[in-house]
C-alpha cells in the first residue's frame, strides 16, 4: 500500500468515526448531560484509554522540550474547537452547523496559502466546492428557520480552529511525531479547557465546586467510553496519522465523510428517512472524495476530454 493509498485510507476512518457522535452523544444529551460535563468524560476515558494502549505496546510517553509548547497549543486548539461546535447547537439546529463547520477545507487551504505559499490548485477546490454543496443537500432544516448570529460565529471559529490543528500538526514540530504520542498529550492538554470551565471558586468563601454531571443510568457510561474511543482516539490517531502521508488539504476534504456516517446512523439507528435531494448530496459527496483519490492523472484525463468536446 503507497503513501497517498494509507492517507486516503486514514483520513476516511478519522472521518467515519468522528461522524458517530450523535449515536453516542444524543442519549446523553436527553439525559440533560451539559456539554462542558460530556467532553470532560469524553478526553479523561480517552487519556486512560490512550495511555493504556501506549503501555500495553511498550511506547515512550517521553517528548522535548521543545516539543510541549506546541503540544499544549494543539490540544487546547483542538479541544476549543470541539467545545465551540457543541455551544453552536445551542443557538441553531446541529445540521446547518455542521454544514457552516465544512468550511474547514477553505480555510486550511488559506492558510496553507497565506503563510507557507502553497497554493492549492484547480482539482483541490472542485473537490471543496462538490463536497460543501453535498454537505449543505444533506442538511434537513425546517424551512425558513432563522440562523443565530451567535451560532454563526461559534461554529465559524470552531472551523477555524479545527483548521489551525490540521495545519499545526503538519507544519510544526509534531511532523514527525509518533501519532499516538501526539494524539495522548493533546488529549492532556485539551482536557484542562473543560477542568477550568467546570471549576467555580468563591473567593469570599475560599472553596471551589467542581460541576460535573453523572449520567442517571447506568448504561450510559458505555456512550462515554465509545464517546472517548470511536471519535475522539480512533480519529484523532487516523487524522494525524493521515495529516502526516498526505498532507493537510487533503485529509481535511476527506472529512466530508464524517456527516455521510451521521446520515447513516440516523437512517439505522434513528429512523430518519432518506429523500432523493439527500441521495443527490451523498453522491456529490462521494464524487469529491473519489476525485481526491483519482488524483491529478484523472484530473488531465478530463480536462483533455472536456478541451476535445469544445474543439468538436
Amino acid at each position: 500500500m503507497n503513501v497517498k493509498v494509507k492517507g486516503v485510507t486514514l483520513g476516511s476512518i478519522a472521518a467515519a468515526s468522528y461522524g458517530l457522535n450523535p449515536l453516542f452523544a444524543l442519549p446523553l444529551y436527553a439525559d440533560g448531560m451539559t456539554a462542558d460535563s460530556m467532553l470532560f468524560y469524553r478526553y479523561m476515558f480517552a487519556i486512560l484509554m490512550m495511555g493504556g494502549m501506549m503501555l500495553l505496546q511498550r511506547r515512550s510517553f517521553r517528548v522535548r522540550r521543545r516539543e510541549l509548547l506546541s503540544l499544549a497549543m494543539m490540544g487546547i486548539v483542538f479541544s476549543a474547537s470541539s467545545l465551540l461546535l457543541f455551544l453552536s447547537y445551542q443557538y441553531m439546529d446541529a445540521g446547518i452547523a455542521s454544514t457552516i463547520l465544512f468550511m474547514y477545507p477553505v480555510l486550511v487551504a488559506l492558510i496553507m496559502w497565506l503563510m507557507y505559499h502553497e497554493r492549492a490548485d484547480l482539482l483541490t477546490w472542485a473537490c471543496i466546492l462538490l463536497a460543501f454543496v453535498g454537505i449543505s443537500l444533506l442538511y434537513r432544516g425546517k424551512p425558513g428557520a432563522p440562523l443565530s448570529t451567535i451560532g454563526i460565529i461559534l461554529v465559524l471559529l470552531s472551523s477555524l480552529s479545527y483548521a489551525i490543528y490540521i495545519v499545526g500538526v503538519n507544519r510544526s514540530v509534531l511532523k514527525k511525531m509518533d501519532s499516538e504520542t501526539l494524539t495522548f498529550y493533546a488529549l492532556i492538554f485539551g482536557s484542562l479547557l473543560y477542568v477550568v470551565r467546570l471549576t467555580s471558586i468563591d473567593v469570599e468563601a475560599a472553596t471551589f465546586r467542581f460541576d460535573l454531571q453523572i449520567p442517571t443510568q447506568p448504561w450510559l457510561w458505555l456512550n462515554l467510553v465509545c464517546l472517548a474511543l470511536f471519535p475522539t482516539i480512533i480519529s484523532l490517531v487516523t487524522m494525524n496519522l493521515s495529516i502526516h502521508y498526505i498532507g493537510s488539504t487533503p485529509a481535511a476534504i476527506l472529512g466530508a465523510l464524517e456527516p455521510i456516517t451521521a446520515l447513516v446512523i440516523g437512517v439505522l439507528v434513528f429512523g430518519e428517512t432518506l429523500t432523493p435531494r439527500i441521495i443527490v448530496g451523498i453522491i456529490l459527496v462521494l464524487s469529491a472524495v473519489t476525485m481526491l483519490v483519482a488524483g491529478r492523472k484523472a484530473w488531465a484525463i478530463i480536462k483533455k476530454s472536456i478541451r476535445q468536446h469544445i474543439k468538436t
